[in-house]
Order: structure tokens, then C-alpha cells, then sequence
């Protein structure tokens, strides 16, 4: 039987938050399954170990008009691609009447779909839950799991000197938008706190977008006096086994924070003005919210994130762990 996930939500979050829900499919008629997503997943990056996925395809529609399956001709290119698949079951996790029309005309025998057209205030998790509820009759927690190979983190551990004299943390500094990056200030209290107290070892996770350099290089001041390691030129494949070997992790609302709590690693999310639900779908992961006040602005988010309240859900997790 060959089977197909449409996931056609945009970004590497999404794609964590849908991988209980592919792997439900892939246990219940005990076959791996093929996925379809947007290329900004990153899936490839970070789903080459996973046990439940067979192929990855990607949806070729971006500002380009000329990618593979944008306007009318991109349709009927898609259609071409799926139906070439011979696939038996499709499973569609969004409301699109065009993705309907296409599985039908790729010929899938059979077609599940999130119900048509009603895409406005679906809950990312909950419809998902309720749409494999109803039509195979299986619960799904959320509870993201990355897998990786024990050799690639047991190298990690040894070329990054990864070991149990520190505290091993990553620390996701980086962002999609200059209102989930956490201002440097706020991360240097939080770090000077774990200086006093802790004997840490950072690795620090950002992009090369100026802003998030910007971030890095403050933090990274020698006057700072941080023991860490820059993980920015790196890819997600060679920073995930880093992440795996970290005790805790704190990061803005950003893929690192994602990737962290699949792993299993205890996570601190730093919410600015995003819904919590980002920080809080997984048992691993723990939100740290704004402050608010009266006079509490939105756009003021981030410059709002205690570093006394970071610090204090780090060492209860880190009594926890060691208790």
C-alpha cells in the first residue's frame, strides 16, 4: 500500500508539530508513508532517520512564477507528479479544495481530508487530532520525536567536548521575525545568573541574518566572559546531535526550540507576541511569557521577558533532572 501525507503548512515548526500525526498514519496500516510539504520545512534536513517516512516531496510554489507547480500549469505539473506515484491513500491536512481536486485527479483510490473550506480558526493540533480520530480511530498525543543515529551524536559528543564537569546548553538565539528574537540584554542576565551558579557550557544557534548576528556578537563579547560555541555555520543536519546532548535548552520561538524539544531535551521557550501554543504543544517544552502592565504594548513583546523568571524554570528543571 502507498500512502500520501499532504502537510502544506509553511515552515519547520509545522512540520515538527505534524510528525505524530504521520506517524499515526504510518502504525495504523503498518506501511511508511510519502509526505508532501513546502520546501521551507527543512524536512530532508532533519527526517533522513525517520522510521515512519519513505519519501519526502516537495511543493514547488514560491514568488517565483515559474516554479514547478505555481498557477494552472503548476496544478496540472503536481497532479502529473502524484499520479506518477500510484498512490492508494491520501491523506490532505488542510481544508483546500484544490488539493482535493488534484488527489482525485492523481487517482488516489481513497482520499481523507480535513472538512472543505473551513480553514478559518482551525486549531493546528486539535483538528488534526479530530480528523485521524474520526476516520481511523486513533488518539495522537503531541509529542513531536526526531530521531537520529547513535554515531552521529556520540561524534558530536567527542568533537565538541561534550561532557558531564558542565551544564551543556543550547541557547536558540535566532528568529523568523524581529519579534521573536530576544533582545541580547535580556539572554546576558540570564547568562550571568548561570555564570554564578552553574558551570555552563553555550552553544549558541542563529542565523546569518544581520539582526540575529547582531544578537550573537553582543553575547559573545569577551567581556561577557562565556564558555561557547557558535553553531551558525552549521547545518540543521550537523546541529541536531549537538542539540541531543545538551541538558536544556533555551530558545526563542524559533525552529532551535522545535528541533530541541523533538529531541527530548527540556526546553525553555522565550514567547514574545506569538501564541503559546508554539511553546507549549510538547511535554519538553516550557514558556516563559511577557510581563504585563498596564501599559503593556504588544510590539513591546520581547523587551519584556524576565531574565529572573528564565532563571529560576532553568534551575527547577535542572533540579528535576538531576534529582
Amino acid at each position: 500500500m502507498k500512502i500520501l501525507v499532504i502537510q502544506s503548512r509553511m515552515g519547520i515548526g509545522d512540520m515538527v508539530i505534524f510528525l505524530p500525526f504521520i506517524e499515526a498514519i504510518s502504525k495504523k496500516f503498518s506501511t511508511k508513508v510519502s509526505i508532501l510539504v513546502k520546501k521551507n520545512s527543512k524536512a530532508s534536513e532533519f527526517l533522513s532517520e525517520n522510521r515512519y517516512i519513505d519519501e519526502i516531496l516537495y511543493l514547488h510554489r514560491d514568488k517565483n512564477k515559474n516554479s514547478r507547480h505555481n498557477g494552472f500549469l503548476g496544478t496540472v505539473n503536481l497532479i502529473k507528479d502524484i499520479k506518477q506515484k500510484n498512490f492508494d491513500k491520501i491523506f490532505i491536512f488542510n481544508s483546500s479544495l484544490r488539493f482535493s481536486l488534484i488527489a482525485k485527479l492523481a487517482g488516489a483510490k481513497k482520499i481523507y481530508q480535513y472538512p472543505l473550506l473551513r480553514k478559518k480558526g482551525q486549531h493546528i493540533i486539535k483538528t488534526a487530532q479530530i480528523f485521524l480520530k474520526k476516520h481511523l480511530d486513533v488518539d495522537v498525543n503531541s509529542n513531536p520525536q526526531i530521531e537520529l543515529n547513535r554515531k552521529v551524536i556520540d561524534d558530536a559528543k567527542i568533537k565538541y567536548d561534550i561532557n558531564n564537569k558542565n551544564i551543556n546548553m543550547l541557547l536558540g538565539i535566532g528568529g523568523s521575525g524581529p519579534n521573536k528574537r530576544i533582545p541580547a540584554e535580556i539572554y546576558i542576565k540570564f547568562l550571568n545568573f548561570c555564570n554564578k551558579n552553574f558551570n555552563c557550557k553555550i552553544f549558541l544557534a542563529t542565523g546569518k541574518n544581520d539582526e540575529e548576528q547582531k544578537i550573537l556578537n553582543q553575547i559573545i563579547d569577551p567581556n561577557n566572559n562565556f564558555s561557547y560555541v557558535r553553531l551558525d555555520d552549521l547545518s540543521i543536519k550537523e546541529i541536531l546531535p549537538i542539540i541531543k546532548c545538551c541538558n536544556i535548552s533555551v530558545c526563542n520561538d524559533t525552529s532551535f526550540s522545535h528541533f530541541s524539544a523533538a529531541l527530548g531535551v527540556q526546553t525553555i521557550v522565550l514567547m514574545a507576541d506569538t501564541s503559546t501554543l508554539y511553546g507549549s504543544y510538547s511535554p519538553q517544552m516550557h514558556p516563559i511569557t511577557p510581563e504585563w502592565d498596564q501599559n503593556f504594548q504588544k510590539s513591546l513583546a520581547k523587551e519584556r521577558i524576565s531574565p529572573d523568571k528564565i532563571f529560576i524554570k532553568f534551575s527547577e528543571i535542572l533540579t528535576k533532572l538531576n534529582s
